[in-house]
């Protein structure tokens, strides 16, 4: 079967897990007010898979699925690496450069043709972003706290 046939159930599997996939993810970052919300979501977790299925329809070729997804890691590093800042000592970004990393991961396994694992691995994420949230206050009250002024 061909990937890159728009008349194909393939293509159409492909193309909407990536979109429901992303679209999972950048719904909670878009209710958060984040940078990488529904667009950016949706549009690294496609473009991630898209790349997996050019990677392995070149097979025959000149092509190595491999070394087309150490090129997305480091790609997607460096765009992780674009939203990270660092204000007057504080930096803030790491989340969502780490979600771009999962984005890109979910992608990937979508690209390999594993679909309903997709659909998990986004449905976990969303739940570690909520869960762990809704944590961040009673865990906090055993860590360190900053030392008081003078």
């Amino acid at each position: 079967m061909d990937f890159f046939d728009p008349t194909g159930r393939e293509f159409w599997a492909t193309v909407g897990t990536a979109v429901l996939c992303g679209a999972i993810i950048g719904f909670e970052r878009q209710l958060r007010g984040k940078p990488a919300g529904i667009r950016t979501s949706i549009l690294v977790c496609l473009s991630t898979a898209v790349f997996m299925q050019l990677g392995g329809s070149s097979v025959g070729e000149t092509g190595d699925p491999t070394r087309v997804l150490g090129q997305i890691v480091t790609g997607v590093g460096f765009l992780g690496g674009g939203v990270i800042i660092s204000q007057g000592g504080v930096i803030a970004g790491v989340t969502t450069a780490a979600v771009v990393w999962v984005l890109a991961a979910i992608g990937a396994v979508i690209g390999l043709g594993h679909e309903p694992t997709a659909i998990v691995l986004a449905l976990v994420t969303v739940s570690i972003l909520v869960g762990v949230e809704a944590l961040e206050p009673t865990i906090s009250r055993f860590g360190r706290r900053p030392p008081h002024g003078p």
